[in-house]
């Protein structure tokens, strides 16, 4: 039989919020939600109708299930405060969201007799309802002690997802890798979108999806083997001449095509389908560029201090 808890929600941001939504949807208890925010507090009243927002150690003590989905570095003093203060207590599960830690940043949850367990989705939220639906299949990586990884499954199932079980010491690892991934292409996608702008594209967004929906796709199933373009074929004039295009964008941008082609360079080698002396011509261009680069941003700098 399905074990119902009530459950608290501290942090009621775009993971908070829709976690704790998605929980009340199988049947959960939904107590009490904490948020700082105006933003965090308009959640509660559209995500958790009925939720009474209530300080973090007033959730704390009205719930079976304490959900902490607060950002990584407020998470250490948050658990210490809420469990020298008393307001922790054995038995309770204590959960977070956080990607990046582990079980050691609720040791003072354990140190009262709390259940501890990390509980990250590999998702992007937006904080509105169109996440509950993405939630389904999404994967949680999961950390709990041997007795606590039953109870942190079947979370997992009551959010749709599903569990990836992760070493408490590779957490971070496994974080950085979303991160790299997700937050990365975010910040590429982006920057092609501005530089189709500058070019005159009314549409840059329709430009891009068919062709990074299928780079994404082709990524997803073979990897390194997906990669086209100029430097796997080895095509070091078309580098050059990209560089030198990029000489008007923003510094980041150039910044972030240098590396992702050095990046791109190494993993082309490696896949067998660039030689090493035409690799060693793309590096070249690239640090002649970044050269170039920092030359311009030494002269502007010295006009601009008139030195």
């Amino acid at each position: 039989m399905k074990s119902l808890h009530t459950v608290g929600v501290v942090g009621a941001g775009r993971v908070g919020a829709v976690l704790a939504a998605r929980l009340r949807e199988t049947g959960h208890e939904i107590v009490a939600a904490s948020g700082r925010s105006t933003a965090s507090r308009t959640r509660i009243d559209t995500l958790l109708p009925g939720v009474p927002l209530m300080a973090p150690a007033q959730v704390a003590r009205r719930v079976d299930v304490l959900l902490l989905a607060v950002p990584d570095d407020a998470l250490p003093a948050l658990v210490a405060e809420l469990a020298l203060d008393g307001h922790l207590r054995r038995g309770q599960i204590v959960v977070h969201t956080s990607g990046r830690h582990g079980l050691g940043v609720l040791a003072a949850a354990a140190h009262v007799g709390a259940r501890p367990v990390a509980l990250h989705p590999a998702m992007t939220f937006t904080g509105s309802d169109i996440d509950l639906a993405r939630l389904s299949g999404c994967v949680f990586g999961l950390t709990a002690g041997a007795d606590d990884r039953e109870v942190a499954e079947a979370l997992v199932a009551d959010l749709g997802g599903r569990p990836m079980w992760i070493r408490d010491e590779d957490r971070t690892t496994y974080h950085a890798a979303l991160a790299h991934g997700s937050n990365h292409l975010v910040t590429i996608v982006s920057q092609a979108m501005q530089i189709l702008r500058r070019t005159g594209a009314d549409d840059p967004a329709a430009v891009l999806r068919p062709l990074l929906t299928a780079a994404l796709e082709n990524a997803l199933l073979y990897e390194d083997a997906a990669l086209t373009g100029p430097v796997v074929r080895g095509d070091v004039e078309t580098v050059r001449a990209h560089l030198s295009a990029l000489e008007e964008q923003p510094v980041p941008t150039m910044d972030a095509y240098v590396a992702m082609a050095r990046a791109t360079t190494a993993h082309a080698v490696a896949d067998g389908r660039l030689d090493e002396l035409r690799a060693r011509a793309i590096r070249k261009a690239l640090r002649e560029s970044e050269w170039d680069v920092l030359a311009t941003l030494v002269a502007d700098e010295a006009s601009r201090t008139g030195a």
